[in-house]
């Protein structure tokens, strides 16, 4: 190949990157006739162009440009291999990889032309594009565009395919991660939203079914009604008994052995075993949502959300025990508070169960001794040693339809008893503030007005599982005694129908005798 010849072929530049020795990260450039590669003592390499005469001293491989790329030959008696195979004389294609001798450094063979373009060190187009950013005397928004769509076109043009590949497979795992991620949030919320609005539709069942308690207003309220509504149901009672001499005996005679419940249960979580509380502010203050309905969490540190329930029960004689309806010592059974709460994994928890004994001033506490699956009806025991009281007996025989009878329980709950205490008795719970669920009711112990209200009524009908009566009676009432014309027991008050003129359900005492077959008596 003669040198006319040379100088007819296209220029052609190379480059070397060299990836292993001292010379490792460097790059040397090819772009003349011909050049030497020397291999210094210290391992580097170094690049001589055009010499005169024949190779130079330690010369490795010659470089020889041809047909718009370079031929390399080993020289100085040395060898060369290329792609792993030895070569006394290759013309190199881009991207050969060259190993110069044995203990020679490894290094890529790279063309630099419209095909193959200069690949810049992302580093170095970065400094450029800063570097116009900051010299450029355009304004400030056309200088940040331009720089910035230079900067994509060297990253697009001037990197290698690898980085771009690596660039794409990155950006697109990243539009996978966030388009995830999104939908991880976007799951969250719901599942948060979804908590939410169960929770508050726990509050908001908690709310409906407000506490027993009486607030301010209502005191005053019910110092108002006291000579109207409750005081005339008494004295029409009072009428009754007057004409029916028999029933006011059954009345006085009764009375003690039935009792006043009042319980509370929480709600608990299944998971963590803390209990869902009031969320309160510094002051101690219960703070309310946006529905009106009380804020609640598990991570509180207010008082325990309370549903406050209030039952009737009596004392069977001889037995020490105390019969209810199954509604009132399972009270979450039928509840919507608790049934908004289990599906949050939330379980209810009896917080505290009593029992007011009327004429004794201080509760006892009572615990579940048995209830029925199939009646609405549970026995209680009293924790500790029972008070003396006589009972009620158990009826043998059912009724007759249209038999007289006695309904006794604690109607309408504190209210009814509120407005038989007189209106001083409540101007003095105004003045001591001492207005809640379990306060009003120790006040009203003391003081003597804890007795259950009587109404009379007829059997109007009679079966196997329920008995139909329609003496008065309302919530409160629930587990009260239905009494006979002896005082006897012929049934437990259960449920009201108001929408049939006041008739009411109660479970027939053979349900009772059932229950306590087996249970020890005195």
């Amino acid at each position: 190949m003669n040198d006319d010849a040379d100088l007819e072929e296209p220029p052609a530049i190379a480059a070397l990157h060299h990836l292993t020795g001292p010379s490792r990260g460097r790059t040397s450039w090819l772009s003349l006739g011909q050049h030497d590669v020397i291999l210094k003592p210290t391992g580097e390499i170094r690049i001589v162009g055009e010499p005169d005469g024949g190779p130079a001293p330690a010369c490795r491989a010659r470089f020889r440009r041809t047909g718009g790329t370079y031929l390399v030959e080993p020289c100085g008696g040395g060898t060369i291999w290329v792609n792993r195979a030895p070569a006394q004389e290759k013309q190199l294609s881009h991207r050969d990889m060259i190993e110069f001798g044995e203990d020679g450094p490894l290094s890529r063979f790279e063309i630099i032309d419209e095909t193959h373009p200069l690949h810049r060190p992302i580093p170095d187009i970065f400094k450029d594009a800063l570097a116009y950013f900051r010299v450029s005397r355009r304004p400030f928004f056309r200088r940040t565009l331009t720089a910035l769509s230079q900067l994509a076109s060297e990253l697009a043009m001037r990197t290698t395919v690898l980085f771009r590949i690596t660039i794409v497979v990155a950006v697109l795992a990243i539009a996978a991660i966030a388009w995830q991620q999104s939908r991880l949030i976007r799951d969250l919320e719901e599942t948060v939203a979804a908590g939410q609005q169960r929770l508050d539709a726990v509050a908001a069942a908690l709310a409906v079914a407000r506490e027993e308690a009486l607030g301010p207003e209502d005191l005053s309220l019910l110092r108002q009604d006291v000579g109207r509504q409750f005081t005339a149901q008494v004295k029409r009672l009072e009428e009754l008994e007057q004409r029916w001499q028999a029933g006011a005996h059954i009345v006085a005679r009764s009375s003690s052995s039935v009792v006043f419940l009042q319980c509370a249960f929480g709600l608990r979580d299944q998971a963590s075993g803390r209990m869902l509380r009031k969320v309160v502010n510094e002051e101690g203050k219960a703070l309310v949502g946006p529905t009106g309905n009380p804020l609640l969490s598990l991570e509180g540190k207010g008082p325990v959300a309370e549903r406050q329930i209030v039952g009737t029960g009596f004392f069977i004689s001889g037995s020490g025990l105390i019969a209810t309806n199954r509604h009132v010592v399972f009270p979450w059974e039928h509840d919507a508070a608790a049934k908004a709460a289990a599906i949050v994994g939330l379980e209810p928890v009896m917080l505290k169960f009593i029992a007011y004994i009327p004429g004794v001033p201080d509760p006892v506490e009572v615990a579940l001794e048995a209830a029925s699956d199939d009646a609405d009806i549970a026995l209680m025991t009293v924790k500790g040693e029972a008070p003396a009281v006589p009972g009620l007996e158990i009826a043998e025989a059912p009724p007759a339809v249209g038999e007289d009878v006695i309904a006794m329980g604690y109607p309408a709950g504190l209210r009814s008893m509120l407005a038989q205490s007189g209106v001083a008795f409540i101007k003095s719970l105004q003045e001591t503030e001492e207005i809640g669920f379990w306060q009003i009711s120790a006040q009203l112990a003391k003081a003597g007005y804890i007795k259950p209200l009587a109404s009379r009524g007829i059997v109007a009908q009679m079966t196997p599982s329920a008995l139909v009566f329609d003496a008065e009676t309302t919530h409160g009432g629930s587990g009260g005694p239905v009494l006979d014309s002896h005082g006897r027991v012929i049934a437990i008050q259960s449920a009201i129908l108001p929408e049939y003129g006041g008739s009411n359900l109660a479970v027939p005492a053979s349900e009772l005798q059932k229950l306590l077959q087996g249970k020890p008596v005195n």
